[in-house]
């Protein structure tokens, strides 16, 4: 059963309104829309594959990568086929001759906590990528130097994930008598 109906251009077409609308998908993964920007969700096996499509799209600065620790909101909402995990990793990439933004949304598991680097197609990742490391412990395979960027060498654990212990440091104050 049809309905003719109109266009955005005004223009008739026929519509089935028990025809549910394919979803959107670039280079395969499938998209979501976010404050009039694209989101784009590939799976970490296809990550790499979806960053060389948008390139060759025109997307060619990598304004910004980094990781979101999603413990305590597992039910957030993703289009269907995304699987949530405990960390998201988020890049933003630029396309000049387009003025758009696309958004790069990549779902990491707690047990497997990696994705290949990003560094080969953008060499200026290679410090986010090190951050990320640092402060959540996702590794990215294929960095030329993935070490502690923000944190000393020795240090134990990665204070951006949900469940890091926050710690104390006591204050002594200048004159105060002594603890009792």
């Amino acid at each position: 059963m049809t309905d003719a109906r109109t266009d955005d251009r005004g223009a008739a077409a026929d519509v089935n309104p028990e025809r549910q609308p394919e979803p959107e998908q670039v280079h395969g993964a499938p998209v979501t829309w976010s404050r009039g920007q694209r989101v784009v969700h590939p799976t970490g096996a296809t990550y790499l594959d979806v960053i060389r499509g948008l390139i060759d799209d025109g997307f060619h600065v990598c304004v910004d990568l980094t990781a979101v620790d999603y413990l305590t909101a597992a039910g957030r909402a993703l289009p269907d086929g995304v699987a949530p995990e405990r960390f998201e990793v988020v890049v933003n990439l630029l396309s000049m001759q387009r003025r758009e933004r696309v958004r790069v949304r990549v779902q990491v598991p707690e047990d497997d906590a990696s994705l290949p680097s990003l560094f080969d197609l953008f060499p200026g990742t290679e410090a986010p990528e090190r951050e990320v490391f640092d402060m959540f412990g996702i590794s990215f395979e294929g960095h030329p130097d993935l070490t502690r960027i923000l944190m000393p060498e020795d240090w134990i654990g990665h204070p951006l994930r949900k469940d890091y212990d926050i710690g104390r440091i006591p204050v002594q104050f200048k004159g105060a008598p002594e603890a009792r």
